[in-house]
């Protein structure tokens, strides 16, 4: 009696394409949302060891909403590895220089940190915005129940 799991893989043909429109949405909310596509958490052949996930592609990350006081409060932190190597920069800074980089770091901060995160940040792909290059792969537009930011 054979009593052993198989899991069957997934192939690159398997993957689907999602467009997700960023405008007017709050970051972490739509963080939580292409995390979970990334991962591959809504197929139903998901395993925490596999990387069973789709590509997602961004537009309009220019124009992400964050709520309350945080666009003054929020700080973002990188290190050179160097003595006195840090450098801090603000929410409405680093949106006005490379917004794609905000949701980016939110996307990359709800996923596992070793080969298979790594290896599951690359599907994401983050345009400023509304023109993107994968037109040919026929991304479908995903609509999230996520409720704009009013301005």
């Amino acid at each position: 009696m054979n009593t052993k799991t198989t899991f069957k893989g997934i192939e690159a043909s398997d993957r689907k394409w999602h467009l997700v429109d960023a405008s007017n949405l709050p970051l972490g909310r739509l963080a939580s949302e292409i995390a979970q596509i990334l991962r591959g958490k809504h197929k139903p052949e998901y395993a925490p060891h596999l990387d069973v996930g789709d590509y997602v592609v961004v537009i309009n990350a220019d124009k992400i909403q964050i709520t309350g006081n945080k666009a003054e409060q929020k700080i973002y932190y990188t290190h050179s590895g160097y003595p006195g190597g840090i450098k801090e920069e603000s929410f409405s800074s680093l949106k006005k220089r490379k917004s794609e980089k905000i949701i980016e770091r939110a996307v990359w901060g709800m996923l596992p940190k070793n080969r298979l995160g790594r290896s599951t940040i690359k599907k994401l792909h983050i345009y400023s915005l509304d023109k993107h290059p994968h037109g040919a792969q026929n991304p479908v537009e995903l609509n999230f129940d996520i409720k704009k930011v009013e301005e």
